[in-house]
């Protein structure tokens, strides 16, 4: 994996969904990044951060719940969300900041 410091640098929006593994609402959620990430296709990333793998990352960012969504355009935070959310809604929020 790259570093994550370089790829929330992209010119181009990075949704990155905070998850745990063993919990069930993120597993859903993985289905909905996976549509998106077809709808979308490379006008924008998506990324998946496992917070048990990357505690430091989670720390910084002060996930508190999962899932959250965080939207990033060179470096800055954009958007966020905690909690589940349609793939429409999360098309939604990306396409603003295309």
């Amino acid at each position: 994996m790259k570093k994550f410091k370089d790829i929330i640098q992209s010119d181009k929006p990075v949704l990155v969904d905070f998850y745990a593994t063993w919990y069930e609402p993120c597993k859903t959620m993985h289905l909905t990044m996976d549509k998106l990430r077809n709808t979308i296709k490379d006008k924008a990333c998506i990324e998946e951060i496992d917070i048990n793998v990357y505690d430091g990352i989670a720390l910084f960012y002060r996930i508190l719940m999962v899932p959250t969504l965080i939207i990033f355009k060179k470096g800055e935070v954009l958007w966020r969300h905690s909690g589940s959310i349609s793939e429409q809604e999360l098309q939604t929020a990306i396409e603003q900041f295309l």
